[in-house]
């Protein structure tokens, strides 16, 4: 924002961490206007997002001062772009893509859809519409390899903070999440840790459930394991056929996934080794 200066930092907890860093941003004339901190007491982390009013003229400089005040090894971001660049994969389900190129057309948020890449031409035209690039590239005749070999070259063509499986129905390879560690969200149907993997309606449906849900989170070489950054639900009930559940599912979904992108783009979500902080 105009006039604002952004800082997240995570470190080991110490004795006077928040009135360090408040003396540190005084010294710079940035006036605190939020200060949201975390500290996991289990693993001794402290984790902090700092909004002030002015703008520090030496970012660089404003890092090497709060080094000093802080624990060894500490992480520090100052403003981190407030526009954030993803890229969008899909399959054929559109209501994930739709929702998130509408949200873009009208500049609802803080992201910016760099291109759109499948695995069938399904949602080419859909994407087109929006002037946003759309790429395909088949699984089908190729081996799992040369498959993300190919995608992971078309990702690369373009700069980006994260990339966004939008129902992208491929489970990908640990050497193809290592290397894009920590920038790939998955949107999974349904209240995880239940129900991980595929037909997670047709199981729900199956067990009677009262609830179902969805989950955003970051990928990670365990399926549908890693750190959750948002999480939904909706009652139903023994009226509710797989068909009901799959359509009121996918209403959530896109709210969950939605809102995951917002909190990312804000930089309110924090990595805690297998947990996430967000700040909301």
């Amino acid at each position: 924002m105009y006039n604002q200066t952004l800082i997240l930092i995570q470190c080991q907890d110490a004795v006077g961490l928040v009135a360090n860093i408040s003396n540190t941003l005084a010294k710079y004339q940035l006036n605190i206007v939020t200060m949201r901190e975390y500290v996991d007491e289990e693993f001794n982390k402290f984790f902090v997002r700092v909004v002030c009013h002015g703008l520090v003229a030496d970012p660089a400089q404003l890092t090497s001062s709060l080094m000093e005040v802080l624990p060894p090894a500490a992480q520090i971001q100052i403003n981190p772009s407030n526009r954030k660049k993803i890229i969008v994969l899909v399959t054929k389900e559109h209501h994930c893509l739709a929702d998130i190129l509408v949200r873009q057309h009208f500049e609802t948020w803080g992201a910016e859809v760099q291109a759109v890449i499948g695995n069938y031409e399904t949602l080419r035209s859909f994407t087109e519409k929006f002037e946003i690039p759309f790429h395909c590239i088949s699984h089908e005749n190729l081996t799992k390899e040369t498959f993300e070999e190919q995608l992971m070259l078309q990702i690369n063509q373009y700069q980006f903070d994260y990339i966004i499986l939008a129902k992208f129905m491929r489970i990908l390879s640990p050497e193809f999440v290592s290397i894009f560690e920590n920038k790939l969200v998955n949107i999974h149907h349904s209240f995880l840790p239940a129900f991980i993997g595929a037909n997670p309606y047709k199981q729900a449906h199956a067990r009677g459930v009262k609830i179902i849900g969805a989950t955003a989170h970051f990928v990670t070489d365990q399926l549908d394991e890693g750190p959750i950054i948002v999480q939904d639900i909706r009652h139903v009930n023994h009226n509710y056929t797989v068909k009901d559940m799959v359509t009121a599912g996918k209403e959530i979904e896109k709210a969950v996934l939605s809102r995951a992108i917002r909190l990312l783009s804000e930089d309110r979500v924090m990595r805690n080794d297998y947990k996430t902080i967000v700040f909301e």
